[in-house]
């Protein structure tokens, strides 16, 4: 079930922004298991949980920084094209949506957009391999566009100004730590989404503990928190 924690309902929510991996589309226990894999050859071993801690929600330069820290390690030019190229194929034959997402797409009254960490070619062919391009196309902000990506505020704040809205009237529905701290830092309501597949049977964060941020397991759960954004018949 998810969080009973109250939300914000006096401020006017006018945009809802959507984080894609692990929020529009299930896509995170894929790239944990590319990346992971395509480490390993490289003789760079690294666990599920450092995949969540250190690049859940994080850019992919955020992650070479964080192997070159940890493991002295210069991952190579061609490493980025290469797990692109391996990620999209499995993409195309495993990536699907979060369960009942279009019943929330479907039903707000307000604009929406996404701010993502992902690159442009990552996020479109993902957005037109699960038929979800038509909900987002024209309104995608990516970490390409940002000197500082998340969990800095920039990202967030980019696509709010692109949409013309205040980031007090925006809504962030992210899965990661890296995005909520983010949206928070921009000034904006938060909802933790953890209905994706990487979430099952994983441990609370501290994120989990912030009073700032409920949370939903299920889209079902959404217009509940939020019954002014539904679409009235």
């Amino acid at each position: 079930m998810g969080s009973s924690k109250s939300c914000q309902q006096g401020i006017d929510i006018q945009l809802v922004i959507f984080d894609c991996d692990g929020v529009l589309v299930d896509s995170e226990v894929l790239c944990k298991r590319v990346i992971i894999a395509m480490l390993a050859d490289l003789k760079v071993v690294v666990s599920s949980a450092y995949f969540d801690e250190h690049f859940l929600g994080k850019s992919y330069e955020s992650a070479h920084k964080q192997i070159l820290t940890d493991f002295n390690i210069s991952l190579p030019a061609e490493f980025r094209d290469n797990y692109l190229t391996a990620l999209l194929k499995v993409f195309a034959e495993e990536l699907q949506t979060t369960p009942e997402l279009n019943s929330v797409l479907s039903g707000l009254n307000v604009r929406n957009c996404i701010a993502t960490s992902s690159s442009p070619k990552r996020v479109a062919f993902a957005l037109e391999k699960t038929g979800l391009l038509s909900f987002f196309e024209g309104r995608i902000t990516t970490s390409t566009e940002v000197e500082n990506g998340k969990p800095a505020p920039d990202i967030f704040l980019l696509a709010a100004s692109k949409m013309g809205i205040k980031p007090k009237n925006c809504l962030v529905i992210e899965d990661s730590e890296a995005g909520i701290q983010g949206a928070l830092a921009a000034d904006m309501q938060v909802v933790k989404y953890t209905g994706a597949s990487h979430f099952k049977g994983a441990l609370p964060t501290s994120a989990d503990k912030n009073d700032k941020v409920p949370s939903i397991s299920h889209w079902c759960e959404f217009f509940n928190l939020y019954p002014n954004l539904k679409t009235t018949d």
